[in-house]
């Protein structure tokens, strides 16, 4: 793969394999000294703390505890993420309370609007297997 490529069209990290279960590989991603010049580095997550644990589905290539690797994700996957995670719970949440205001009083549209939250992430946490599958984060050996 061409290196400046993938920078590119691409968010790029290294870290080192974890865990090894089945098809499912957990990669501790390592601070990375690019996280300080990018601009999402505030809503990444990733530059926050030392390491960050991800698991990635993979059924392709074999690894061994403690191979350092690298890890892909393109960006337009991540831009995606953040729509699911952060812009359409803030919709929903809004909308919640545009049309709870209509029929109620004000805060209790305003508490109608925040649990409408709740059932939104507990159905991301059910379908999470199939936005693994969506969200395809790519693992390469060094």
């Amino acid at each position: 793969m061409n290196s400046n490529l993938a920078s590119k069209n691409s968010f790029i990290h290294s870290g080192v394999i974890s865990k090894i279960k089945d098809d499912l590989v957990t990669v501790t991603l390592e601070q990375n000294i690019h996280c300080e010049a990018c601009h999402a580095k505030g809503s990444c997550g990733i530059s926050e703390s030392e390491n960050k644990e991800i698991e990635i589905l993979n059924s392709i290539d074999s690894f061994k505890i403690n191979e350092q690797v690298t890890v892909v994700l393109r960006k337009a996957l991540g831009l995606k993420a953040v729509f699911w995670a952060y812009v359409f719970p803030f919709i929903l949440m809004f909308g919640a309370l545009l049309i709870a205001s209509s029929f109620v009083k004000e805060w209790v549209a305003g508490l109608i609007s925040l649990f409408v939250l709740i059932p939104y992430y507990l159905l991301l946490y059910f379908l999470k297997n199939m936005f693994k599958k969506i969200f395809e984060i790519s693992v390469l050996k060094i």
